[in-house]
Protein backbone atom coordinates (compact mmCIF):
# COMPACT_ATOMS: atom_id res chain seq x y z
CA UNK A 1 0.00 0.00 0.00
CA UNK A 2 1.34 3.37 -1.01
CA UNK A 3 -1.28 5.47 0.77
CA UNK A 4 -4.67 6.93 -0.05
CA UNK A 5 -6.10 4.69 -2.77
CA UNK A 6 -2.81 3.66 -4.42
CA UNK A 7 -1.15 0.26 -4.31
CA UNK A 8 1.85 -1.27 -6.08
CA UNK A 9 0.72 -4.21 -8.25
CA UNK A 10 2.85 -6.94 -9.85
CA UNK A 11 1.15 -8.07 -13.07
CA UNK A 12 1.41 -11.38 -14.95
CA UNK A 13 3.19 -9.62 -17.82
CA UNK A 14 6.12 -8.95 -15.46
CA UNK A 15 5.55 -5.21 -15.05
CA UNK A 16 5.13 -3.64 -11.60
CA UNK A 17 2.50 -0.92 -11.86
CA UNK A 18 1.09 1.74 -9.59
CA UNK A 19 -2.55 0.78 -9.15
CA UNK A 20 -5.41 3.06 -8.21
CA UNK A 21 -8.35 1.49 -6.38
CA UNK A 22 -11.54 2.56 -8.14
CA UNK A 23 -14.11 4.38 -6.04
CA UNK A 24 -16.68 1.65 -6.66
CA UNK A 25 -14.71 -0.87 -4.59
CA UNK A 26 -12.61 1.44 -2.39
CA UNK A 27 -14.88 1.34 0.67
CA UNK A 28 -16.46 -2.08 0.06
CA UNK A 29 -13.44 -4.35 -0.46
CA UNK A 30 -10.28 -4.73 1.60
CA UNK A 31 -7.19 -5.42 -0.51
CA UNK A 32 -4.25 -7.18 1.14
CA UNK A 33 -0.82 -8.31 -0.01
CA UNK A 34 -1.08 -11.51 -2.05
CA UNK A 35 -4.64 -10.92 -3.28
CA UNK A 36 -5.47 -11.74 -6.90
CA UNK A 37 -6.83 -8.67 -8.67
CA UNK A 38 -8.15 -7.62 -12.05
CA UNK A 39 -6.39 -4.49 -13.27
CA UNK A 40 -6.79 -2.35 -16.38
CA UNK A 41 -3.57 -0.62 -17.55
CA UNK A 42 -3.91 3.00 -18.54
CA UNK A 43 -3.71 3.58 -22.28
CA UNK A 44 -1.50 6.67 -21.95
CA UNK A 45 0.81 5.48 -19.10
CA UNK A 46 1.73 1.80 -19.15
CA UNK A 47 3.22 1.91 -15.64
CA UNK A 48 -0.14 2.80 -14.02
CA UNK A 49 -3.43 0.90 -13.81
CA UNK A 50 -6.90 0.87 -12.28
CA UNK A 51 -7.87 -1.94 -9.89
CA UNK A 52 -11.41 -2.97 -10.74
CA UNK A 53 -11.93 -6.30 -8.92
CA UNK A 54 -10.50 -8.52 -6.16
CA UNK A 55 -11.10 -12.26 -6.32
CA UNK A 56 -12.35 -13.99 -3.15
CA UNK A 57 -10.73 -17.13 -1.70
CA UNK A 58 -13.13 -19.64 -3.33
CA UNK A 59 -12.80 -17.85 -6.68
CA UNK A 60 -8.99 -18.07 -6.51
CA UNK A 61 -9.18 -21.80 -5.71
CA UNK A 62 -11.49 -22.34 -8.70
CA UNK A 63 -9.08 -20.43 -10.97
CA UNK A 64 -6.16 -22.59 -9.75
CA UNK A 65 -8.07 -25.88 -10.13
CA UNK A 66 -9.05 -25.00 -13.68
CA UNK A 67 -5.57 -23.89 -14.74
CA UNK A 68 -6.13 -20.15 -15.09
CA UNK A 69 -3.44 -19.29 -12.50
Amino acid sequence: MMGANHIRVRCFDGITRMGRIKGKIKKKVWIREGDILIVVPWSFQDDKCDIIYRYTGPQVEWLRRNGYL
